[in-house]
């Protein structure tokens, strides 16, 4: 058994931020378990391409929900919140997760109170779009749009751009994962619980580093700039004869290692030998640059940057980065007991003791409610009668 196989996580879970964060822990060896209503579950279960022919199993929610166990359970009635404490002691649960709205923490009784009572030393976790004062809805491109990232990214004369995956989401979670790692470490030294609120816009902004120190110390107006650098050139992405690369010059020596080679020896200009001189003419440089690479294939051109050790990348579709060879070897996968249908997961941050042991597999993403029997059953003793009786009135 991994350091992480004997605890269990409680997770209120919806969307993106909160299941990607348990997904991480389910990593670990954690039993993680979610809960939905009975009645509307987890929305992003209809989201996407319905690749089983069953209801609630959609393609987008099989991305980030594999390795975990799936309860129903309503809330809003006190026979559910009477279920829901005893879940709590008789799973002996180390944490609880939510991303409800605050104002719906005492309606569902799942208010820090009222768990540490029933457990003292739990861990509980709120996430939040904007803290547990406010009760305003926060989807992922909210809080791009309201933290600045989306006036970071995109053309310099363009709109404002959405970035290509959900960092306010992935970001807070992998902060909530820090945190929890934290009060794991404080409750084995003290013995103590924890109460955890971490807001997405405060976990955004907090990635802005260079730009709030520049903006708010020195003034600087810091917007999108497109592929370029702002303190570095040549970085940005060059055509070639077959495709796209991005190529990073970071210093004066490698700026001199590269002029050095035959096809761009014509840059060798007394201007460009510091990179103050190259930012200063970055447009007109980069032209130049272009009509170099582009009269050379991708392959070729990353080989020959290579050698002297300047950064350079092809820029790889999606199905390429699933075959490069850092990639493959490291991605997850699941099958499914009952279709036989394998999915593919994208590869964990690190390979945890867990995923080793288990070689890279997880269990298949819950259908909606899979374990109410063997949990409710099985952990809570409710008869057979009982669970039907309480799946009939939707309190299950």
């Amino acid at each position: 058994m991994t350091l992480f196989e004997n605890m269990t996580v409680l997770s209120l879970e919806q969307a993106t931020v909160v299941p990607y964060l348990s997904y991480r822990l389910a990593q670990d060896g954690m039993q993680v378990i979610r809960l939905e209503h009975p009645v509307y579950g987890d929305p992003n279960r209809m989201v996407g391409e319905n690749v089983l022919g069953e209801e609630r199993m959609n393609a987008y929610f099989l991305c980030i929900n594999a390795g975990k166990k799936a309860l129903t359970l309503n809330l809003r009635e006190k026979e559910g919140q009477d279920l829901f404490y005893r879940l709590i002691k008789s799973l002996d649960v180390d944490i609880f997760i939510t991303n409800q709205l605050p104002r719906n923490y005492a309606k569902l009784g799942i208010d820090h109170p009222r768990l540490a009572a029933h457990k003292p030393d739990i861990i509980w976790l709120g996430v939040t779009g904007f803290g547990p004062d406010s009760n305003e809805g926060a989807y992922d491109p909210i809080l791009q749009a309201r933290s600045g990232l989306m006036d970071l990214t995109g053309a310099p004369q363009g709109d404002p751009q959405v970035l290509g995956i959900p960092l306010p989401d992935m970001g807070t979670s992998e902060h909530a994962y820090g945190l929890l790692m934290k009060a794991l470490f404080k409750r084995q030294r003290t013995g103590e619980g924890s109460r955890i609120d971490l807001a997405m816009f405060a976990s955004s902004v907090s990635w802005l580093t260079v730009p709030v120190t520049l903006t708010g110390t020195f003034g600087k107006n810091i917007t999108r700039r497109g592929n370029t650098h702002e303190f570095f050139s040549p970085v940005s992405v060059y055509r070639t004869r077959d495709g796209y690369v991005y190529l990073a010059v970071g210093n004066d020596r490698q700026w001199q290692s590269l002029v050095a080679l035959a096809p761009f020896a014509a840059l060798d200009d007394p201007a460009y030998r510091t990179n103050a001189g190259r930012i200063a003419d970055v447009n007109r440089l980069n032209r130049r640059l272009n009509e170099i690479t582009r009269t050379m294939d991708s392959d070729a051109l990353i080989a020959l940057l290579n050698t002297i050790t300047v950064p350079v990348s092809k820029i790889n579709s999606m199905a390429e980065v699933l075959q490069d060879p850092l990639v493959r070897q490291r991605l997850l996968r699941s099958r499914d007991p009952v279709s036989g249908l394998e999915i593919t997961l994208a590869p964990p941050p690190c390979m945890t003791p867990f995923l080793v042991r288990h070689q890279g597999e997880m269990t298949f993403p819950p259908r909606f409610g899979e374990h109410n029997q063997a949990i409710y059953g099985g952990v809570l003793g409710c008869s057979a009668d009982e669970i039907q009786d309480l799946k009939a009135r939707h309190i299950i």
